[in-house]
């Protein structure tokens, strides 16, 4: 044994470190290249990156391995027959190993996707996924037959013959399925419709399948009608009919009036001190003005006073807080004040107030003045609503969907209050 390892040493050593060379690289690489996929994705936000990096990671390792052993036996001194009959086990290894990894990763990103497809009825998960399967394991089968030169035509013959027949079995069901496909992306016909066929049946869409509508005839039978037969017959549809509001909505608008207060601060001292005395209207202008009117900053500050505290006293911490106040947040003023006081009152407390603006930089407080006025437009159900908005002004919908949550200091807009009360679409609102 000693005389042979001393004889034949090279011919071991040189194919184990190529195996090792490969072993280092593998670890090196699977680790440099999925970090770099866990950094994409968590910039991207894509939601199948677990799907994608978890099954995948362990196979990564083992094709390296894999490709490390092949490539070993091929600098081997091993005679081409051991060598041609490695590389095939080698080979099979891998294809299965490939095909099972990817079929697994293309069944549950299908799923993933299948489930996001916005239709009258479930698409049919598990038919899909199946025919997936199958396809990877067909074409895993005939790479293996390949490798191992088998002949691939009468798998081929047998395969296409086999789909031809299941087409011919389920032909009907195919159909079922496209017509399906055409009734949820044509929306023609919606749950709870009224419909009548042309063989006289009718009755309210109680549900919509893949596979046939449901119709719930008045006298209580249930019709099932298939997909195709559906596509092809005459059916005559009532929509449900509108429902009318108990009051109409009236759209209204208003406009802003600026009007300078004659107050201005030039430290943050000042700043609290007259912010704690102005009227609402004073804090509503300073908080709400870049929300209607069109900047040209960027990044947009969220209100006045941060863009004040960044530009002129240069405290770029305290802006960052300031900015981080949501002001959709607060259904009333005064609490919005009192945050934005006591952000300012904390940073104060801790280091003191000591940048002072220069002349001509300071703090001055504007008053918005609201001018409410009643618009022509008003609604007597959803498609007059939806007819009115297509119309109304920009400061309309702001007045009914921003100022409103501030107006009724409920936290909700006109909107969703009218569609609740006077329609009673208690989900739509």
């Amino acid at each position: 044994m000693t005389e042979w390892l001393t004889n034949n040493w090279l011919s071991i050593t040189v194919p184990t470190i190529v195996f090792l060379a490969f072993f280092v690289v593998a670890v090196w690489a699977r680790r440099i290249f999925y970090n770099y996929l866990d950094r994409l994705f968590v910039k991207v936000k894509w939601e199948g990156s677990g799907m994608l990096l978890q099954p995948t990671k362990a196979p990564f390792f083992q094709w390296c391995l894999l490709m490390g052993a092949y490539a070993a036996i091929l600098i081997s001194t091993l005679s081409p027959q051991s060598k041609a009959l490695a590389g095939r086990i080698i080979g099979s290894i891998f294809i299965i190993s490939l095909t099972w990894t990817f079929l697994s990763l293309a069944v549950k990103l299908l799923q993933l996707y299948l489930q996001k497809i916005k239709a009258p009825f479930p698409f049919p998960t598990a038919l899909i996924s199946n025919a997936v399967r199958i396809a990877f394991i067909v074409i895993g089968v005939l790479m293996l037959l390949d490798i191992w030169k088998a002949p691939t035509t009468p798998l081929i013959l047998a395969l296409t013959i086999g789909l031809l027949a299941a087409v011919l079995a389920s032909r009907n069901e195919i159909l079922n399925i496209f017509s399906g496909l055409q009734l949820a992306y044509g929306s023609l016909i919606k749950t709870g419709d009224y419909i009548k066929l042309e063989s006289g049946e009718e009755g309210y869409v109680s549900d919509v399948t893949w596979r046939n509508i449901q119709i719930k005839a008045p006298d209580g039978r249930l019709i099932l009608v298939p997909n195709s037969k559906f596509t092809k017959t005459t059916v005559t549809a009532y929509r449900k009919p509108l429902k009318k509001a108990t009051q109409p909505f009236h759209f209204h608008t208003r406009l802003h009036i600026k009007e300078l207060t004659g107050l201005k601060a030039k430290n943050l001292t000042e700043l609290v001190n007259i912010l704690k005395a102005v009227p609402d209207s004073v804090v509503y202008y300073h908080t709400h003005n870049f929300i209607e009117e069109y900047q040209y900053l960027i990044p947009q500050p969220a209100n006045e006073f941060a863009l004040w505290v960044s530009d002129v006293i240069g405290d770029e911490i305290l802006a960052e807080r300031l900015s981080n106040i949501d002001t959709f947040e607060f259904s009333a003023i005064g609490e919005l004040r009192e945050r934005i006081i006591a952000v300012i009152n904390d940073v104060l407390s801790k280091r003191g107030d000591e940048r002072t603006a220069f002349e001509g930089r300071e703090f001055h407080f504007i008053k918005s003045v609201s001018v409410v006025l009643a618009t022509p437009y008003m609604a007597h159900d959803l498609r007059e609503f939806v007819e009115a908005l297509r119309k109304v002004s920009i400061n309309s919908l702001y007045f009914h969907i921003f100022e409103s949550r501030l107006r009724l200091h409920r936290g909700v807009n006109d909107f969703s209050i009218w569609l609740q009360d006077n329609l009673d679409e208690r989900e739509l609102a």
